[in-house]
């Protein structure tokens, strides 16, 4: 286990995480590219940061499984968690240069644009996959 230190762009969020697992994780889904500008790379936590000022943060309920936290003051993406808090995923980015890891899995490719694409191989899943593993209904 090993624990990160992280912030936002303007410094109004600071938090540390523990990570277990050396893994970054790339979200292809239309959601996190709109919100990042590209796909979404991350490091799943082992439970939530801990923040040292929560009045900084703001909470968007993106889904009815997720919800997208950002600081208020200069918008950074800080955090993506499940609705139920079992799963956090922090973006690789905000916690320096998380040595060692490399990029493990790719999520919504079937969501992904043909305008960039990966090197290298690596276990990719489809939304309905992932939606599966998470055990959420879609209703389709």
């Amino acid at each position: 286990m090993t624990t990160y230190h992280g912030g936002c762009l303007c410094g109004a969020v600071r938090f540390s995480v523990e990570v277990s697992k050396a893994e970054i994780d790339a979200c292809h889904c239309s959601m996190c590219r709109r919100w990042g500008g590209g796909p979404s790379l991350n490091v799943q936590a082992d439970g939530p940061p801990r923040f040292e000022d929560e009045a900084a943060l703001g909470v968007y309920r993106s889904s009815q499984w997720g919800e997208r936290v950002f600081c208020k003051t200069c918008g950074s993406s800080v955090l993506w968690r499940s609705a139920d808090g079992s799963f956090h995923a922090v973006p690789a980015a905000i916690i320096g240069d998380p040595e060692g890891m490399a990029l493990a899995l790719e999520i919504f490719i079937d969501d992904k644009p043909a305008y960039y694409d990966f090197a290298g191989e690596r276990k990719r899943m489809t939304g309905p996959e992932v939606m599966a593993a998470f055990g959420v209904d879609t209703g389709s």
